[in-house]
């Protein structure tokens, strides 16, 4: 019995081998027959060639369009003040109001001087006659009647130096109201009722500004000047007014809604420095910039030609740092592309090198792919909100430093 077994040992090896083998060769046959994962769908952008403006965002300051200082053009008490401090007022409002009273008096003064001087011309007047007739009837003598004349000249004078001394006084009864020189925003009162003003000094009695539209000066280069006159003269770019358009970006960082427009004739050469101070005026109806604010100039300095750009989230960067991209062939596979990349504009990244017009950019969907990996593109719509997963999963890609490309 024991040889028996001995002999049937070899036997069932093999059988135990023949049966292993054929369920492997079941399972690879299995393996093989699983069909294959359907390509990863993907958001593209396909690149091309379009004109690209080239910008520089200088620091800047808000100034006001006209600044006048409210002065008064007489002497006196001030009794009342007639504006609210921080509003808008009209060119010819009141402000302030100085005590009239004496300079009524003036006036009242002026009036009379005036008629006495009249009375005087008449008198003389009348006197030159009577001498006038008395001389051609040889009468008088010649020198009575020269001193008739004179006589009535003096006082046709005096008549004369009234009316200025009435019209003196009435003006300066009217400057008994100081009126705003110009429309815009006042200040506060820098003086109170009661208050002894004078025409000679130094403090004046409020401050008007306007403020629309409103400037923002800012400096730059020369050279970068002469680059922006030769722009505008060749025509490469400029609004309809034949003007260069400024955007100006707020302290915050938020864009101001309303465009303006560059003033060249507000050009100055800092001379130490050789700097060019420009200035540009914006509409300001709403009185959203207020002067001394701190802003940021957004002004177009060229245009080139032929850019390429794509979305910002399409870029990601390996261990080394360098910008790569995944591009989508022919054949709908995924390839590794390094680019280098120049200026943002727009919420785009400029792309210097490494890519041409035509091809297609993965913007969306990195979660499933690799490099070689089968894709099905679709265009990328830039106002289509993501999935959670698929948002979650871009950014993860974006964060995660992809591999060299090879």
């Amino acid at each position: 019995m024991d040889i028996a077994m001995r002999m049937n040992r070899p036997i069932l090896a093999a059988s135990l081998a023949t049966v292993i083998f054929l369920a492997g060769c079941q399972k690879n046959e299995e393996q093989a027959a699983a069909p294959a994962p359907p390509p990863s769908p993907v958001a593209v952008f396909t690149t091309k060639a379009e004109p690209l403006p080239i910008t520089n965002e200088l620091p800047g300051r808000i100034t006001a369009t006209r600044i006048a200082e409210v002065r008064p053009r007489i002497s006196g008490i001030v009794v009342e003040r007639v504006f609210e401090q921080g509003t808008m007022v009209k060119e010819g409002d009141v402000l302030y109001r100085i005590d009239p009273a004496p300079f009524q008096v003036k006036v009242d003064s002026a009036e009379a001087t005036l008629k006495r001087a009249k009375s005087l011309v008449d008198q003389a007047r009348r006197t030159a006659d009577r001498q006038s007739r008395l001389k051609e009837a040889q009468v008088t003598a010649v020198q009575q009647y020269d001193d008739a004349i004179a006589t009535l000249a003096q006082a046709e004078a005096d008549v004369g130096i009234a009316e200025a001394g009435l019209a003196e006084a009435r003006l300066n009864l009217q400057y008994t109201n100081v009126t705003a020189p110009i429309s815009g925003r006042i200040g506060r009162a820098l003086i109170t009722e009661g208050a002894l003003v004078n025409t000679n000094d130094t403090q004046n009695l409020a401050t008007i500004q306007q403020l629309d539209p409103i400037y923002a000066d800012f400096t730059q280069s020369a050279t970068d000047l002469i680059r922006l006159r030769k722009a505008l003269k060749d025509g490469k770019w400029m609004s309809s007014k034949n003007e260069a358009e400024v955007q100006l970006i707020l302290d915050d960082g938020t864009p101001y809604a309303l465009k303006g427009k560059l003033l060249f004739s507000e050009a100055a050469v800092d001379a130490t420095t050789g700097q060019v101070t420009l200035r540009g005026e914006f509409p300001n109806p709403n009185n959203d910039l207020l002067p001394g604010m701190y802003v940021r100039v957004q002004i177009q300095q060229g245009l080139e030609e032929d850019a390429i750009t794509v979305p910002q989230q399409a870029v990601q960067r390996n261990n080394a740092g360098q910008s790569q991209v995944y591009v989508v062939t022919a054949d709908n596979k995924v390839e590794f592309r390094n680019v280098t990349l120049g200026r943002i504009v727009s919420q785009r990244w400029q792309v210097t090198s490494g890519l041409k017009p035509g091809e297609k950019v993965i913007v969306e969907g990195f979660q499933k792919i690799g490099p070689g990996a089968p894709v099905q593109p679709s265009d990328w719509d830039p106002n289509a909100k993501p999935a959670p997963e698929q948002a979650s999963a871009s950014a993860d890609a974006g964060k995660k430093p992809a591999t060299d490309a090879k």
